[in-house]
């Protein structure tokens, strides 16, 4: 059974392991690099997954191991605040096709669509990564743009297919007031 929950400053080695994992393993569905990410100080990667109100990384477990990981961060200032982004998604190869990713990418976009004010997610995705592009639009997420060369990865250039969510509007939760953490409640 997978559970999926907020990953804590203790799960920072867990985490730490699979996103260096991930960046190995598929090198082309990341814009940090393995080399960029392989010395960091176990400190500032438990400080990196603290959750605050705007943002929080999901993990997905198997028993004691993250199999999966999902980040998710709300943009900042008063003309930006309607949006949030989903980063890092990544499961490892042994655990995908059994629906971990799905349930990442839904328990954030249920989470989100509770948050007052916040209006879409997006997330950008390696044109050539068709399983991912599948699970996106499959929950949802429409493409609204490429950005052409995002990535060059051992001199090979490649796009970025942007997408976004549209949370449904409940205009009644939008003027009941107060914000509560992005992530908090998860």
């Amino acid at each position: 059974m997978i559970e999926v929950r907020l990953l804590f400053p203790e799960d920072a080695a867990e985490f730490q392991r699979l996103r260096l994992e991930g960046l190995r393993e598929s090198p082309t569905a990341f814009s940090a690099s393995y080399e960029d990410e392989c010395n960091s100080d176990p400190a500032r990667v438990a400080e990196r997954i603290s959750s605050d109100s705007r943002r929080g990384i999901l993990g997905a477990f198997a028993g004691d191991e993250v199999v999966g990981i999902a980040g998710f961060q709300r943009e900042g200032g008063r003309k930006l605040e309607h949006k949030a982004f989903i980063w890092g998604m990544y499961v490892t190869p042994r655990w995908r096709r059994r629906g971990i990713g799905r349930q990442l990418v839904e328990r954030v976009l249920s989470h989100a669509a509770e948050q007052p004010g916040l209006r879409r997610v997006n997330l950008g995705v390696n044109a050539s990564n068709a399983a991912a592009i599948g699970l996106y639009e499959a929950v949802g997420f429409k493409s609204y743009g490429v950005e052409q060369a995002f990535l060059v990865v051992d001199d090979i250039e490649h796009d970025e297919i942007l997408m976004a969510y549209v949370i449904p509007r409940n205009d009644e939760a939008d003027t009941a007031g107060g914000h509560s953490g992005i992530i908090g409640n998860l």
